[in-house]
């Protein structure tokens, strides 16, 4: 995967990491981690029965944004939070509005068929 912004970098082509891959990736301690763990909803790792964390690459995409907007933008962590999700509830409303358009087209070419 290769993206544009500054906080998204290279992540290997894998279905789950432990933390000291997602560590080594993101170049953040593992105990950041785990305090981010506690702090947004977001970065869920999977646990194995041994409770070892598998972190997937949504995971690892989200810990860069995050380190990206607490270290380099400067948010607090409640900012960065309130960010998030405000971001989130963005995207919703725009597939929302994609899926009303896409149900429009369909209803008119069923109308045609009809």
């Amino acid at each position: 995967m290769q993206y544009q912004n500054s906080y998204k970098k290279e992540i290997p082509d894998k279905l789950y990491f432990k933390i000291g891959e997602v560590s080594e990736i993101t170049e953040l301690p593992s105990h950041v981690l785990r305090f981010w763990e506690t702090e947004f909803a977001k970065i869920n790792p999977r646990r194995t029965p041994s409770g070892q964390r598998l972190y997937r690459p949504r995971d690892v995409e989200r810990i860069l944004e995050i380190k990206y907007l607490l270290y380099e933008k400067k948010y607090t962590i409640e900012g960065a939070r309130k960010h998030l999700i405000a971001r989130t509830a963005k995207k919703d409303q725009n597939f929302e509005h994609f899926l009303d358009d896409l149900r429009s087209e369909l209803q008119a070419l069923r109308n045609l068929l009809d």
